[in-house]
């Protein structure tokens, strides 16, 4: 049963509100003029070259976060998917084992993992470098869950058995079946594990700290020891630059084939 109207504008404003209340007193803070009364001095101050090395260590963390974004969704989209697909075609008997597996480090802590890893990045270090851009395969753990979930839903609303069958039987390779037919019909959940690995890859903390890597996050902490009103901005920045993301999905989603065969049909009915 639907709830009634008003449980859902209640539901709405609670919700609201929680969001809302947080992110309205961050932008009302970044506004305060320590004199006294409001100033956008603080938002002009981002592009004043004299303030340019203070904001210098939030600059090179973005840079880092940016490409470590990059790296991370592209082992979402390149080695995740991909698994997700063949142990759902191949080994079925699998699927329950591969979801405990794939799940685990959501119930694992950060600072859990980073003992674990810190082992395996010492080799990480001699063998590739220590650049920030490594920390993507610790990324890639941490995202899994929410990815898994992402692309499973997508993979359990269609028949994939049926269509991977039909395309190979009309002559179509692996790569075929997966780039023209799979990757269309799985594209709102791979859209949103990318958006899911760059929200967490942008919020991230505990595991670049740990691991002595300069992200967004830890630039933050250097900076606000010296302007306590930057960090505010660049997570208003970054909340924003999410939401355009969520924007763009539904955007996306909206139009695709999916949609617009459910609009043709809806106004046939009427």
């Amino acid at each position: 049963m639907a709830p009634a109207r008003l449980t859902r504008w209640i539901i709405g404003v609670v919700v609201g509100g929680a969001f809302l209340v947080p992110l309205v007193g961050t932008f009302l803070y970044t506004l305060r003029d320590p004199a006294g009364g409001v100033t956008l001095a603080h938002w002009a101050s981002l592009f004043d070259p004299a303030h340019a090395a203070t904001l210098r260590p939030i600059l090179l963390g973005l840079g880092n976060s940016l490409i470590l974004a990059l790296v991370t969704v592209a082992i979402v989209l390149v080695v995740v998917t991909p698994t997700i697909i063949l142990v759902n075609l191949r080994f079925p008997a699998l699927r329950r084992a591969f979801e405990f597996v794939a799940l685990l480090p959501i119930s694992i802590p950060a600072i859990v993992l980073v003992v674990g890893l810190a082992p395996i990045y010492l080799q990480i270090g001699r063998a590739l470098g220590t650049g920030a851009w490594t920390l993507a395969f610790a990324y890639g753990i941490t995202v899994l869950p929410f990815a898994y979930r992402a692309i499973q839903a997508s993979l359990d609303a269609i028949d994939l058995r049926t269509l991977t069958e039909a395309a190979r039987s009309l002559g179509a390779g692996w790569p075929d079946v997966v780039r023209r037919v799979l990757v269309p019909n799985l594209r709102q959940g791979l859209m949103a594990a990318s958006l899911i690995s760059v929200a967490v890859v942008l919020g991230e903390f505990t595991i670049a700290s740990l691991l002595n890597k300069q992200v967004l996050q830890t630039g933050m902490v250097v900076v606000q020891k010296q302007d306590a009103f930057a960090p505010a901005i660049f997570t208003l920045l970054s909340l924003a630059f999410v939401f355009v993301l969520l924007l763009i999905i539904g955007s996306v989603n909206t139009g695709s084939p999916g949609a617009r065969v459910r609009k043709n049909t809806t106004r046939k009915a009427s």
